[in-house]
């Protein structure tokens, strides 16, 4: 995936702060800390997750969607879109 590679100090940088954000809710759960600090610590996870999540989205509309050089690829593009949609939403 060209665009992957392309973005891809971006989205590791992007990763890297998310994990640093998951080892912030272990230490948060090691250290005993209130149940309200450590629900704050894992919403924040989840919106970046969600947010890595529409971003990769979004590039793989772009560049295997609306950016495909034909017909097949279009069409596999979006069954691949469509998969990942599904499973997202379970």
């Amino acid at each position: 995936m060209s665009h992957i590679v392309k973005e891809k100090a971006k989205l590791l940088a992007r990763v890297r702060r998310i994990k640093g954000q998951v080892e912030a809710i272990e230490r948060a759960l090691e250290e005993e800390i209130g149940c309200a600090d450590v629900l704050q610590l894992v919403a924040s996870v989840r919106g970046a997750m969600n947010g890595l999540t529409a971003e990769l989205i979004e590039d793989h509309i772009h560049n295997h969607v609306l950016g495909a050089a034909d017909d097949v690829e279009r069409a596999q593009g979006a069954e691949e879109l469509i998969e990942v949609v599904r499973t997202y939403l379970k």
